[in-house]
């Protein structure tokens, strides 16, 4: 089993969705010993932000690319490459600003491409990232899994829906909640890994 490991939180050591993440890895690698784990750590090697040299390389075929357009979609090549080859992706969602981190905005913008990984059917949009498992190991300084800041949760309905739209629909939430809030800050964390059964 070859796991692959989003990390995108900014705060190195420190991160509990980093943490929270090697929790869920530690299992599964117990689970399934022998299995490979490729780390890509979005804040020290993010993505850039998609600007008009990319979506012009995206919309161009292969065979007619310059050479600035083949390095162009050299990113977004590399991140398909990553996810097409993984079994299992466990990735690292820090709330900034009660939503998605701008590293893993960029990295699914790179993700997220026409005829090669959804594509539009009669029927509608099908996503063709198809037969993998997809842990989100989500880490807040507040509780948004229930209670009034319920609502303000941007981060885990959009990347369900996202991952969803590109096929993989098989997503296990794991939360280390409240980690700023001395009443769980202790036990945030354990608790988060012991909710995620392999």
């Amino acid at each position: 089993m070859q796991i692959l490991q989003i990390i995108s939180s900014a705060r190195g050591a420190e991160s509990y969705s980093t943490k929270l993440s090697q929790g869920i890895i530690d299992k599964l690698l117990a689970a399934q010993p022998g299995s490979t784990v490729v780390v890509r750590d979005l804040a020290t090697a993010p993505f850039p932000h998609l600007e008009e040299a990319h979506l012009q390389a995206y919309f161009t075929p292969a065979e007619g690319r310059s050479p600035e357009q083949q390095q162009a979609v050299r990113h977004s090549d590399e991140a398909i490459a990553q996810v097409m080859a993984a079994d299992v992706l466990v990735i690292g969602v820090p709330f900034y600003n009660f939503t998605i981190t701008s590293s893993l905005k960029a990295w699914l913008d790179h993700l997220t491409r026409a005829n090669i990984t959804f594509r539009y059917t009669p029927t509608g949009p099908e996503g063709l990232i198809t037969g993998k498992k997809v842990y989100l190991a989500v880490a807040s300084g507040g509780i948004y899994s229930e209670g009034p800041m319920q609502p303000y949760d941007f981060a885990t309905p959009y990347l369900r829906w996202m991952l969803g739209f590109l096929g993989m629909t098989d997503v296990t939430v794991a939360r280390a909640e409240g980690v700023k809030l001395p009443e769980f800050q202790a036990t945030a964390l354990q608790k988060g890994i012991a909710s995620v059964a392999v």
